[in-house]
């Protein structure tokens, strides 16, 4: 039987790559604070609604929101708009599925940042996979030009590896408060916990990014309403990969899901070539199936 946080986090890769496709279509429509902020705004109402179907399945009762709590996915909702932006940059550097690779080597930060935060460690089969997984990352950075020690290091000092590098650092931060946010809550029920905050750290996001973006574009804060029909199914379908994710925090280790979160490059291929049309080179094939290999040694581990 597949653990309920492996179904969680493939699940949330596809929904993640998904509203990400449809996010950089946005980019002709809206800025790159616009395009982030309609995830947070139109994702608030589905997560209520997921949150009012778990109760009223499961009749869970209901935890405790303290201060800390609060705070925590404050700071989580203002590392993830910080890691969005930087996405959807790297995006404009390269292609969809080469920024969005760049941006998995959180995997690898995410597993450093949590033994060193939470404690939590792995085997020495699943940090193989995590270096395996990395390598094809990089060689999707290098795209086929070379593998010396000068073009690996000009590959990523590329802006959009940096753009990219910089935005998984910050969704590794986002794992490790969202993880911290559930454990300090009261209760057991985990995943209920999990969709209360997400539907916290939305409402935060909104209040943060959608007053910066009212206070410094306020036409662009307009074009969020007026692109409502395309803007309201990305803020949908961010709201149920980010169920996902938070559920699969609050169920695994944070390293082991972002490890196997990898998959997600296969749909941004998928993604780059049937949604948005651009070719998929070579470089690009060997680097995802690479990272697939990794991903299956992280598993591997985990057993």
């Amino acid at each position: 039987m597949i653990a309920p946080w492996i179904g969680f986090t493939v699940t949330a890769a596809l929904f993640q790559c998904w509203r990400t496709a449809k996010q950089q279509k946005l980019r002709g429509e809206l800025s790159v604070n616009a395009a982030a902020v309609v995830r947070y705004l139109y994702g608030v109402p589905v997560g209520l609604a997921l949150v009012a179907l778990h109760a009223a399945v499961f009749a869970p009762a209901w935890p405790g929101m303290s201060w800390h709590v609060v705070l925590l996915c404050a700071a989580a909702g203002l590392a993830q708009i910080l890691g969005t932006n930087l996405l959807i940059m790297a995006f404009g550097f390269r292609n969809f599925a080469v920024g969005t690779a760049y941006a998995k080597t959180e995997a690898l930060q995410s597993a450093i940042l949590a033994m060193i935060l939470l404690g939590e460690f792995l085997s020495a089969l699943s940090w193989i996979g995590i270096a395996v997984g990395v390598g094809g990352v990089l060689y999707l950075s290098l795209a086929g030009r070379g593998t010396t020690a000068g073009e690996v290091l000009r590959a990523v000092a590329q802006p959009a590896a940096l753009c990219g590098i910089g935005a998984g650092f910050c969704f590794s931060v986002t794992s490790i408060l969202i993880k911290s946010a559930n454990q300090a809550m009261p209760g057991e029920e985990l995943v209920f916990k999990a969709l209360i905050l997400l539907v916290v750290t939305n409402s935060l996001q909104t209040l943060m990014q959608g007053g910066w973006l009212l206070a410094t574009a306020r036409d662009q804060a307009r074009a969020v309403f007026t692109s409502w029909r395309s803007s309201s199914q990305v803020g949908a379908l961010s709201a149920l990969g980010s169920a996902c994710w938070f559920s699969a925090f609050a169920l695994a280790p944070v390293a082991m899901v972002r490890a196997l979160g990898q998959v997600e490059i296969l749909f941004a291929l998928a993604f780059s070539r049937f949604y948005l049309r651009e070719k998929a080179s070579r470089a690009d094939v060997i680097g995802a199936l690479t990272v697939v290999a990794g991903v299956l040694l992280v598993l591997l581990g985990a057993r």
